[in-house]
């Protein structure tokens, strides 16, 4: 087995309009240039996370393999030993990084990486914190997470990456920590279940503007050629998003969805590495869909032997006339019930063609008002989608879906 980096310092980077600018130093060797050895180079971004001021969590190390279906206990591992550092994922944000370290790794191509995390204290302190965490907006008392088989075998997240010898593989590990954390049950207490897409780092992105007014309460988000859904947050003062790190060559939907609003969506959106940035809009001219009347969809996921699948997540989406599929809402299950309730939107979502230099221009889609494809997901099952879709009922209202999924 490879040995894990020891001399590893964390940093964070921000995006700005000319890249990536760091403020830390990373010293940790890269391999020694031999033909049979590459290295990899690991950091992590987070999406925004819904109803929480702060997600906290402590990674001790991250292990990496080339089999996707390796245990933890199997023989190949090799392991990135992390120096001890609380993380607020939410401070990870329109393409900001934090910084994990590098190890090298023989030359080939890995399918699994596992994060292994710090245990909490028994008796938190000041000065010796819970190491994962939780915030809930509005408050100031911190809240454990769960993390099981967190500190064991560690969470299993897929990949595939190359890493090829004498080079870099430079890779982000974007966390959802809005689907990352599930309530389990009435009892109060939060679970850490992490949802994680393994990316490249590279130095594209979409930028844009919604009004500040209804910045803190929308996400962007667009999908990238391997169906990984990239979610950021607008900044809450200026409206200024960023979706970093997305595969050239690539037409991009970009969806800016919330409660009690309109969903809009801007098509047709181009990123090239030769181009860098794609600006959408400027502050002068930011999206602001208008309100709309919501009502609720609501059930219970489990499978065809009517076990309840307490790992699940839930989504929504919509097809706009013109055949783009637009990610409007999600969540994860009840962890202890396993039931789901997504608040949608009642009002056609309105587009705008992306044309650069030019203003965005929205109209109304064709679309079935309210209509919606809902679709389960959960480790080892298929996903299931409503077939047909399925039609909200009247703003307030709540239409009962359950989903069984199959193996």
């Amino acid at each position: 087995m490879q040995t894990p980096c020891k001399t590893t310092l964390l940093k964070t980077l921000s995006w700005t309009g000319l890249g990536l600018v760091a403020s830390g130093l990373v010293a940790c060797g890269g391999g020694s240039g031999a033909s049979s050895t590459g290295t990899l180079k690991l950091a992590m971004t987070d999406a925004p996370a819904c109803g929480y001021d702060h997600v906290y969590v402590t990674v001790n190390k991250i292990r990496v393999h080339q089999s996707a279906t390796a245990d933890g206990a199997a023989a190949g591992w090799s392991e990135l030993s992390i120096p001890s550092q609380r993380i607020d994922l939410l401070s990870l944000n329109n393409g900001v990084l934090q910084e994990l370290g590098s190890l090298p790794l023989p030359a080939g191509t890995y399918q699994q990486i596992r994060l292994v995390l710090a245990d909490n204290p028994n008796n938190p302190s000041p000065g010796n914190p819970l190491a994962n965490a939780l915030v809930l907006s509005g408050t100031s008392n911190e809240i454990a997470l769960s993390t099981p088989s967190g500190q064991q075998s560690g969470y299993k997240l897929q990949a595939h990456f190359d890493v090829q010898g004498g080079q870099v593989a430079d890779m982000v590990l974007d966390f959802d920590a809005c689907r990352s954390i599930v309530k389990a049950g009435a009892s109060g207490n939060y679970n850490l279940k992490p949802v994680v897409s393994v990316i490249k780092r590279l130095t594209t992105a979409i930028e844009g503007y919604v009004h500040p007014s209804i910045a803190a309460s929308v996400q962007v988000s667009t999908r990238d050629p391997d169906n990984n859904l990239r979610v950021t947050a607008p900044d809450p003062l200026t409206g200024k998003f960023t979706l970093a790190y997305l595969p050239e060559n690539t037409r991009y939907t970009v969806v800016v969805a919330g409660q009690n609003l309109t969903t809009a969506a801007v098509t047709n959106v181009p990123v090239s590495l030769a181009t860098g940035v794609t600006v959408l809009n400027t502050s002068l001219a930011p999206i602001q869909p208008a309100a709309s009347a919501m009502a609720s969809v609501a059930g219970v996921v489990s499978n065809s032997s009517s076990a309840l699948l307490t790992d699940a997540v839930v989504a929504a989406r919509q097809t706009l006339s013109t055949g783009e599929s637009i990610d409007v809402a999600s969540t994860g299950v009840n962890t202890s019930t396993a039931d789901y309730s997504l608040s949608l939107p009642l009002a056609a979502a309105v587009k705008a063609p992306y044309a650069s230099g030019a203003a965005l221009s929205f109209t109304t889609d064709s679309m079935v008002p309210g209509r919606y494809n809902v679709t389960g997901t959960a480790t080892a099952y298929t996903a299931q989608s409503t077939n047909p879709v399925l039609d909200l009922g009247a703003a307030g209202s709540t239409t009962v879906k359950d989903l069984v999924l199959i193996p």
